[in-house]
């Protein structure tokens, strides 16, 4: 199985950039696992916190598992129909809102942290 940064390599260049720039900020600045899963780059911290997905018209979305429980006070999360997940398109690097993103990805490991210890003290 291809690693992540593989997987990125191969793409086209718009979607190349966005998902170099977010693979650097979540596995290399932030230190969060990275794992080809379902065909796409996920991100682990405690659980899976967050994936990239490529999709349509070179775009890349920033989908996170549990984004409909997070605040989106940034409103910039959109479920599209989905009943767990909630993620932000991007079609350029220079489009991205780097502090806004910044706190959902903080608020999203929160999240993730304290999950985390619920299974935990479910399990005692």
């Amino acid at each position: 199985m291809a690693n992540v940064e593989d997987f990125i390599n191969q793409l086209e260049n718009k979607q190349r950039e966005i998902m170099l720039y977010f693979h650097e900020l979540l596995a290399h600045q932030l230190e969060l696992e990275d794992k080809i899963r379902f065909k796409i780059p996920f991100y682990y911290h405690k659980s899976w916190v967050c994936y990239l997905n490529p999709i349509k018209n070179n775009a890349v979305e920033l989908a996170f598992l549990y984004g409909k429980e997070l605040s989106n006070q940034q409103g910039l999360l959109e479920a599209n129909g989905r009943k767990q997940v909630a993620g932000i398109t991007f079609s350029k690097v220079v489009d991205i809102p780097r502090d806004q993103v910044y706190e959902i990805i903080q608020e999203a490991l929160m999240l993730d942290e304290m999950k985390s210890n619920q299974r935990k003290s479910k399990s005692t």
